[in-house]
């Protein structure tokens, strides 16, 4: 385990040189944040308590997910495409030679990426939102700690989903066409556009069962107190449920892969 902690710590210090995007990224996030959010309370005018939510959470409900936008890496790219590289350059076949498992190497990775960002451009746009909005922040240290695991949670679940994404390109040779479907349903079923707990009927009901409202819906819930008790453990068993179903369908595909490269080369 000890590798896969020093490729983290590598994943966490190779964000660390991009000081210019970082601070680019910061400030496109908190200018995104405040556009959105004078969108909510336009909307939350006419409809209070729309989704369950008073003017105050849905406020938060907005500056938590702009924080954690890069956490959860909604729009894609990262370790995917430079996997999706190496596949299609064939460079693939020196990683698997490696004394390392695939999946874990490249989830270590980007635990540390993750971390970065969390901390490099989530910190600021919340803060700036807590000094000039009304928002519903918790005191309690406790629910804090309760949503930094649900975070985690949806990291994994988004490694896990990026991961599938980057092993099809060694059947497409270019996993462009599916990180772009990926990614397009990740904005809209995550809760990113307007809180899950607003879509109406069944389409509500679909968008929370899927893998994508562990990304940003259940973290922020979390955080608004929105689950505790034995609802906070369904929520974390929703995201490891997910978590496990994906990261074994990548495992999956990895020793298809693996039979794949060995073959060609054989």
């Amino acid at each position: 385990m000890r590798l896969y902690g020093v490729v983290a710590a590598g994943g966490f210090r190779r964000y660390t040189t991009y000081r210019v995007a970082t601070a680019a990224g910061v400030f496109t996030n908190t200018v995104f944040g405040v556009i959105v959010a004078y969108t909510y309370i336009a909307l939350w005018n006419q409809r209070p308590n729309l989704g369950g939510y008073d003017q105050s959470q849905a406020l938060t409900y907005v500056w938590v997910s702009q924080a954690m936008l890069m956490t959860v890496n909604l729009f894609g790219g990262g370790f995917a495409d430079e996997l999706v590289e190496r596949i299609r350059t064939g460079d693939i076949a020196i990683d698997l030679y490696r004394p390392a498992d695939l999946q874990l190497w490249w989830l270590s990775a980007d635990l540390g990426r993750a971390l970065f960002h969390f901390l490099g451009r989530g910190v600021v746009p919340l803060a700036f939102g807590a000094l000039f909005f009304d928002l519903a922040l918790p005191i309690d240290p406790g629910t804090w700690l309760a949503f930094l695991l649900a975070v985690l949670f949806g990291v994994v679940v988004s490694f896990a989903l990026r991961f599938l994404v980057a092993l099809s390109a060694f059947w497409l040779l270019d996993g462009a066409g599916v990180a772009a479907l990926v990614s397009i349903a990740g904005l809209f079923f995550s809760g990113m556009l307007l809180p899950l707990n607003a879509f109406p009927g069944l389409l509500g009901e679909v968008a929370r069962a899927l893998p994508w409202s562990s990304l940003l819906q259940i973290p922020v819930d979390v955080l608004l107190g929105r689950h505790q008790g034995w609802g906070l453990l369904g929520a974390y068993g929703f995201q490891l449920g997910w978590a496990a179903a994906l990261l074994g369908a990548g495992r999956l595909l990895q020793s298809a892969a693996v039979r794949r490269v060995v073959v060609q080369g054989g």
